[in-house]
């Protein structure tokens, strides 16, 4: 089964997290099979906090794709941005 998770980038204590399309038998930092959009909780001033492609995420969703519990909330967030 698909689903649509958070994989963890950045440093120690400087989360960053890409939205990607993967195996949900594979680790949480697995190889993907589409990055989807990318979520900066740590975001300061100008810099974009959150960038989902809505397209691609309802395109997976559509094919049988289960989205995460955060994953699900910050697509809500940004339905609710735009």
């Amino acid at each position: 089964m698909v689903k649509i998770k958070l994989v963890r980038h950045g440093a120690k204590r400087s989360p960053f997290y890409k939205v990607v399309a993967t195996d949900s038998r594979k680790a949480r930092d697995g190889k993907a099979l589409e990055r989807l959009g990318f979520f900066n909780p740590m975001a300061r001033g100008q810099e974009v906090r959150l960038n989902l492609n809505v397209d691609r995420i309802q395109h997976w969703v559509g094919q049988g794709a289960q989205l995460s519990e955060r994953v699900s909330t910050l697509l809500k967030e940004a339905q609710k941005a735009a």
